[in-house]
């Protein structure tokens, strides 16, 4: 496979190396490298005995919130457990040679921990929280350490406390969103990593960039949605590809 890859590494490390401004996006793909389980998989404890899908709602939580909330607090212990891979660090790297901004689905914040400074958020973070109500946000864990209940109030306005994540039937945070698709439509180049390209809005960042004519970098083990219009496509696991690819940019670099 090395062989096979090597003039298209070669080729896409080139255009990165002499880009002005790059988007990387990633989806979970990259996270499971990290050992988190993707979303739709089947993975332990409250993940293996229900569905997410139908666990991850407004609705679901008006329903059952105690239920729900604990349900999150596992997954975000998986989380909290989970350390950068090689594909986060060299991401983290490659911000030091080229201007960066990692647009992700992801909501570990791995990319943060890795090293990366410009992160752009679409699903949320599982290290933030919000009043259902949405008048108060940006509490963290540590705002409610001295509470038993579960979930915990808001301490403004005494609403339930809810992780600030994008549940299904919700519009991505516009901000976030307005600012992907402004970076994406004046990349030079866009790495599309650990992810199926398939989830909308989300897809609409790389679509937007290879619209404005950037070049479309491919990382994935297996074709998906992106590989036919990408540049290259480079076949493998982001945390085995990526490296290569940012040694070649380096080496160009002549750093």
């Amino acid at each position: 496979m090395a062989d096979r890859l090597t003039p298209d590494l070669q080729a896409a490390a080139a255009r990165l190396a002499t880009a002005s401004s790059v988007v990387v996006y990633s989806g979970a793909g990259v996270s499971k490298e990290s050992g988190i389980s993707t979303f739709r998989e089947p993975g332990e404890g409250l993940w293996a005995k229900y569905d997410p899908m139908q666990l991850a709602t407004a609705e679901a939580y008006a329903r059952d919130p105690g239920f729900v909330w604990s349900w999150y607090m596992d997954r975000f212990g998986l989380i909290d457990e989970a350390a950068p891979n090689p594909g986060h660090r060299a991401l983290a790297e490659l911000e030091l040679l080229v201007p960066l901004t990692v647009v992700t689905q992801n909501i570990d914040g791995l990319h943060q921990r890795a090293g990366s400074t410009d992160v752009i958020e679409l699903h949320g973070s599982a290290h933030r929280f919000k009043c259902v109500g949405e008048r108060h946000t940006g509490f963290t864990m540590a705002d409610f350490a001295g509470s038993d209940e579960a979930p915990p109030r808001c301490p403004r306005c005494d609403d339930l406390i809810r992780p600030d994540v994008v549940w299904f039937g919700e519009s991505l945070p516009t901000a976030e969103l307005e600012r992907a698709l402004e970076l994406a439509a004046r990349c030079d180049a866009l790495i599309a990593v650990g992810t199926s390209g398939v989830v909308y809005p989300a897809a609409l960042v790389p679509a937007t960039a290879r619209q404005h004519g950037a070049a479309l970098i491919d990382v994935n083990p297996e074709p998906d949605a992106f590989a036919a219009a990408a540049d290259w496509f480079l076949q493998g696991r982001g945390g085995e590809v990526l490296p290569r690819l940012v040694a070649e940019v380096r080496r160009v670099h002549g750093s």
